[in-house]
């Protein structure tokens, strides 16, 4: 008769879609371990069934498209910072597929956003990136600097889509049909999906860019308004990868506390690749 660790072994090596013939193995089994470890996957197959239907009610939008065969999810990431370049992702899955735990990115934990983007590259038919650097959002505001993000993402899909499901805008200067759908990370899988990749790659970003200027705290607040920062900007003023469109209060402070005014960049704030 094989123990109960021997049996928790066969479970943990066992792919889901098998577990039904061990239950019926061991689901007679009196032992009181061997119980516990029916009962812990039942309640994890449970779970799994849940996820399951989650999914299958977050593709709604992609099956009430049939007639398109290439739908594509579009979003952004950092339309809000302080600092930063905004960051678009385009995403096409395969139709069918199944991707547990796709969800709106900022319901995420960062490993499982680190998780699931490599599963999205690894399975989608194509993955596109925009990301428009702060010079163009102060120049031409955050609203058209997303869209310009957006197209970016879309223009580097390859092969190109049939449809577009947005969340909640509709692209202006873009050539295919699109769908805008409010809170579209939460609902549609292909929008969550760009969300994931357009949110992986800025915290990334991010995250190399407080190497360069480590007094902003910029791999914690990834360039948005936290106390912290704010007051890094008052003591230290703003940096290459402000945006001075965001902090008129804040720079008009920072000059009265400083007595320096900030009206040009200084140095550079690296590869923004708008």
């Amino acid at each position: 008769m094989k123990t109960v660790r021997e049996i928790a072994r066969e479970w943990e090596a066992c792919p889901q879609e098998a577990w039904g013939e061990l239950f019926a193995q061991y689901g007679q089994d009196e032992r009181a371990g061997v119980q516990k470890l029916v009962q812990r996957y039942e309640k994890k197959k449970a779970a799994l069934e849940k996820e399951r239907i989650r999914i299958h009610a977050m593709t709604e939008f992609e099956r009430a498209y049939p007639e398109y065969e290439l739908i594509c999810g579009v979003d952004e990431a950092g339309r809000g910072p302080l600092a930063g370049p905004v960051v678009a992702g385009a995403v096409i899955l395969p139709k069918g597929l199944e991707i547990l735990y796709v969800n709106d990115s900022k319901k995420l934990s960062e490993p499982m956003r680190e998780k699931l983007y490599q599963e999205i590259n690894e399975k989608a038919v194509s993955v596109g990136v925009g990301i428009v650097g702060v010079e163009k959002i102060d120049e031409i505001n955050i609203l058209q600097a997303t869209y310009e993000a957006m197209r970016l993402a879309v223009a580097h899909l390859d092969p190109q889509p049939d449809l577009l499901l947005n969340d909640a805008v509709t692209i202006p200067k873009i050539p295919y049909k699109q769908v805008p759908i409010i809170k579209g990370d939460a609902k549609s899988i292909s929008i969550a999906a760009a969300s994931i990749v357009a949110k992986v790659t800025r915290d990334r970003m991010m995250r190399e860019y407080d190497e360069i200027f480590p007094e902003y705290g910029f791999g914690q607040n990834k360039g948005y308004g936290s106390a912290s920062h704010m007051e890094a900007i008052l003591k230290f003023g703003p940096c290459p990868l402000h945006r001075r469109s965001f902090l008129k209060s804040i720079l008009t402070q920072a000059e009265e506390n400083s007595g320096v005014r900030y009206e040009e960049r200084e140095g550079s704030a690296g590869d923004q690749r708008e």
